[in-house]
């Protein structure tokens, strides 16, 4: 999604999207939303480790034509920098994804949206670990008043229910989840100076290489896929929606404000939960909903306003992607 000023398709739809990241990191978090409802839903009819295998094989297969005339140009810089690529492959796509829907095969959506909220805490974590990238002050306050918005939405206002609240293995898988994707948040504007579309392919694919011992493991203990309508329908959302779609939007858009900036955006995935629930579940709108909602958009405006240098410094001392 990277494209020149001069470029014709920047006057298309698609041009002036890849230059809008607090849309493209919206759009991401609306997909990752139904993915947990979705992942969820499906618990215990399709297997985690298979539909994760399945939702990355596919979605290599839906970039791969876009991506092969850019793929022979940037293999000699890929080739350099493999380990960082497999690095990414796993942590962003093979594990990071199996423990989200291992994890839901035990705990429910409302835990996971609680867990989900704290993912900008890792990201934040693994920034200072890795490459010591603090977050600001705008930031710090920002993703705070987020977090109570979100915390707001999901105990309905009442914050005493936070002690009703059971956690169980479910929840540390998914806990273990946000913890993995951190690192491939951390890392990301340090990616190799190549193509967008032929890093998502590379990283796909190799996610699903990754899984597919597995996933052979699994389906070898009896739990398969059963292809009836509910397993096609998952299976086709996770590969458009939550995979290809969203990762190509998350890219892009750390690749704008970087991922301390970009971090507050998982709080979109609670707000966008509770939204289907409304839509699609006949839950009310209730106040505590438009108050959490305030909080949560408030939260992001003001940790998105400005990056650190040392956020915004070229991946692999190589020059900014133009």
């Amino acid at each position: 999604m990277t494209i020149s000023a001069d470029s014709p398709a920047k006057l298309s739809f698609i041009g002036r999207l890849a230059d809008q990241p607090y849309v493209l990191l919206s759009l991401t978090s609306l997909f990752w939303a139904g993915n947990i409802v979705l992942g969820r839903f499906v618990a215990g009819h399709v297997p985690p480790v298979t539909l994760s295998c399945i939702r990355w094989a596919g979605a290599f297969v839906m970039l791969l034509p876009f991506a092969w005339p850019h793929l022979p140009r940037d293999w000699r810089t890929m080739r350099k920098h493999i380990p960082l690529l497999v690095v990414l492959s796993a942590t962003g796509f093979a594990a990071n994804n199996t423990l989200s829907y291992w994890g839901l095969q035990y705990t429910q959506a409302l835990n996971a949206l609680l867990i989900q909220s704290s993912g900008p805490l890792f990201v934040a974590l693994w920034s200072l670990i890795l490459f010591g990238v603090r977050l600001t002050l705008a930031q710090t306050i920002g993703i705070a008043i987020s977090l109570i918005g979100v915390l707001v939405i999901i105990l309905r206002g009442d914050f005493a229910a936070l002690k009703e609240i059971e956690f169980n293995k479910g929840d540390l898988m998914f806990m273990g989840a946000l913890l993995v994707f951190g690192i491939y948040s951390a890392l990301m504007p340090r990616r190799p100076k190549i193509h967008q579309l032929s890093l998502i392919t590379f990283t796909t694919g190799c996610g699903a290489l990754l899984l597919l011992p597995f996933t052979v493991w699994e389906i070898s203990t009896g739990f398969t896929l059963q292809f009836d309508a509910q397993s096609i329908f998952a299976v086709v959302y996770v590969i458009i929606f939550p995979s290809t779609l969203a990762y190509l939007f998350f890219n892009r858009g750390i690749e704008l404000i970087g991922p301390n900036r970009a971090a507050p955006f998982f709080h979109l995935v609670p707000v966008f939960g509770s939204v289907m629930a409304i839509l699609f579940l006949g839950e009310a709108l209730r106040l505590f909903h438009l108050i959490g909602y305030a909080l949560v958009l408030a939260g992001i405006f003001i940790a998105s306003r400005q990056a650190s240098a040392a956020e915004t410094a070229p991946p692999l001392g190589e020059p900014p992607l133009a």
